[in-house]
């Protein structure tokens, strides 16, 4: 049976996390704290509603992605709803969220069950993981939390593509003012 037709599925494809009404949506909220757009925000809650299905029926402890796991926290914070219907209703039992001790021994657990996370989702769903949402799990544990939350207000981010064109493009620049200063004296 296809993940998809399980009413298990349909409960969790159905239900909407937060109040009705907020002026701030769950979607909304998640998109602005994390600096998505709203579609991709949309395309991450129903991953995270594929991760807790696979949370119910995998078999095995599963690792969400780091995408799904901003989802997750976020939707701890909506406790009521989490706690007193999307749990007991929806899942049908109690999913808790447990931090890594750390260390070693604990990142090849994650790694380890993130891969095997990956290869439950394309069973029951038969396709494989978004890779924008699901990356590998070498990128998962090795590059990725590496990373830190930086204020847009604080900083200038530039992705590391735009180093060498932006880079020519001010020694470009330098090279006409220096010549514009010289021929202008």
């Amino acid at each position: 049976m296809s993940a998809v037709s399980t009413d298990l599925w349909q409960r969790l494809a159905a239900h909407e996390i937060g109040p009705s009404g907020a002026s701030l949506s769950f979607a909304q909220r998640l998109a602005r704290e994390n600096r998505w757009s709203a579609a991709f925000a949309n395309r991450v809650i129903r991953e995270y509603k594929r991760f807790c299905y696979l949370a119910k029926t995998a078999g095995h402890e599963v690792t969400p992605s780091d995408a799904v796991d901003q989802a997750w926290h976020l939707h701890l914070t909506y406790s009521r709803d989490y706690w007193e219907t999307f749990c007991p209703k929806v899942l049908g039992a109690e999913l808790h969220h447990g931090p890594t001790a750390g260390g070693e021994r604990e990142r090849t657990r994650y790694y380890d069950q993130y891969a095997a996370t990956l290869k439950s989702y394309e069973e029951a769903f038969g396709e494989p993981p978004p890779g924008d949402i699901w990356p590998d799990a070498q990128r998962r544990f090795m590059v990725d939390p590496r990373a830190i939350r930086v204020n847009p207000h604080d900083a200038l981010i530039l992705p590391r593509r735009w180093i060498a064109p932006v880079g020519i493009v001010c020694l470009i620049a330098l090279a006409c003012v220096v010549l514009w200063m010289g021929a202008n004296r």
